[in-house]
């Protein structure tokens, strides 16, 4: 009797399983499989038929991606502001007045300080890498691995006398790339202004009628759907918006703390490094070890000492940014695994560069979101021991 139980309950999973899919028997899925297969062959061959679709979307994504992100920065803003009985077009004048006001006030004041401390970060830093590579020359000649290190016989100094000719000749090679591509590069540069020209327009749009878009979605699917859909909607709008919002502002102080820190200190570029640093940490893990470095590397040249500041300066950011800003400002909104958000980084930035490493961790979390749902309705559909009470939906 076990035995049939057994195979009933293996026969009814299978059965589910392949009735989720949209057929009666596993020939039906197979056949799917082989007519979705075929689909993708044609259309592989058949690929520049998409080509106009391609270019569209290419020219979309980028100014969408961007008015989106200023969306959600702000909504909460015009939410207050509603809140205090002002109309949403006024509320919107006032943000666009006031964000306006702030950028130029960042372009007159901050902006030629940090071009000043780019252009002499520039200069010394060659003077800074280099001083670094002899030091770490003379420590391992005088240390236990001398003799070893002896035997690999490297030259250091004719390693610096030969690096401004590398990357001479990388550069040239640079130029040589961007002349051949140059009216890509035009297509390009070209495409990024006209991005950027039209996201105030989207994000107008975008606080007028941003709440009102899910309701327009939501109705334009079968009545059956529309709650599941509006829960999906709702963890969604949640993830990007905690996502965004809470990383910025984390981002902010991470920056503002370590300028302040590397003005007590007396380290050299002290604001051109915490705007690294803020810009850095928007990438979970790798962003921090990318701000450290320029950071190591002009303390090590300016004097041991300095070093130990340094280190005693970024351990007291990350103590204070993981122990009570993040827990704070983000939460555990992403419910993400550190492992996870590290493969996802990798994977991502492999696939589409810079862009997929900023984006990477959002995208999974929408992704996961909308796998959660579906996983959800197929063991409350299929699985006769789930009820609607295992799988409620928080209001």
């Amino acid at each position: 009797m076990e035995t049939d139980d057994k195979n009933r309950q293996e026969t009814t999973s299978s059965g589910g399983v392949i009735s989720f899919l949209g057929g009666k028997s596993t020939l039906f899925v197979l056949v799917s499989v082989l007519l979705l297969g075929l689909i993708i062959f044609v259309f592989n061959r058949i690929s520049f038929i998409f080509y106009p679709f391609k270019v569209f979307f290419s020219t979309v994504v980028l100014p969408v991606i961007l008015a989106t992100i200023g969306y959600y920065l702000l909504r909460p803003i015009l939410r207050l502001l509603e809140k205090g009985r002002i109309p949403r077009a006024w509320g919107i004048l006032i943000i666009f007045l006031g964000g306006s006001g702030l950028i130029t006030l960042l372009v007159f004041l901050v902006v030629p300080f940090l071009k000043i401390q780019f252009q002499n970060l520039t200069v010394d830093f060659p003077i800074y890498f280099n001083q670094v590579v002899l030091d770490i020359d003379a420590f391992f000649r005088t240390s236990f691995f001398a003799s070893f290190y002896d035997s690999l016989d490297i030259n250091v100094h004719s390693i610096i006398e030969s690096a401004p000719e590398n990357i001479g000749k990388i550069a040239t090679d640079t130029l040589g790339g961007i002349a051949v591509g140059v009216k890509s590069f035009v297509s390009a540069l070209t495409g990024f202004v006209l991005a950027i020209v039209t996201v105030p327009f989207i994000l107008v749009y975008l606080l007028k009628d941003g709440e009102k878009l899910p309701k327009v979605v939501i109705h334009m699917l079968p009545p059956r759907m529309r709650k599941d859909a509006t829960h999906i909607l709702r963890d969604a709008d949640h993830q990007i918006s905690s996502y965004i919002q809470g990383q910025i502002l984390v981002a902010i102080c991470i920056g503002i703390m370590v300028s302040i820190g590397f003005f007590i200190i007396g380290m050299d570029y002290a604001l051109l490094l915490g705007v690294l640093a803020m810009f850095t940490s928007v990438v979970p893990y790798l962003g921090p070890l990318i701000a450290i470095t320029p950071a190591v590397i002009i303390a090590i040249v300016t004097s041991p000492f300095m070093l130990i500041k340094l280190a005693i300066v970024w351990t007291i950011v990350q103590l204070i940014d993981s122990k009570f800003i993040s827990p704070q400002i983000m939460g555990k909104s992403l419910h993400i695994h550190p492992i996870t958000i590290i493969f996802v980084l990798l994977t991502a930035g492999s696939l589409f560069g810079v862009a997929g490493v900023i984006l990477g961790i959002p995208g999974y979390a929408l992704l996961k979101v909308f796998m959660t749902h579906l996983f959800k309705l197929y063991k409350l559909r299929y699985n006769k021991h789930v009820s609607d009470r295992h799988l409620h939906y928080e209001e």
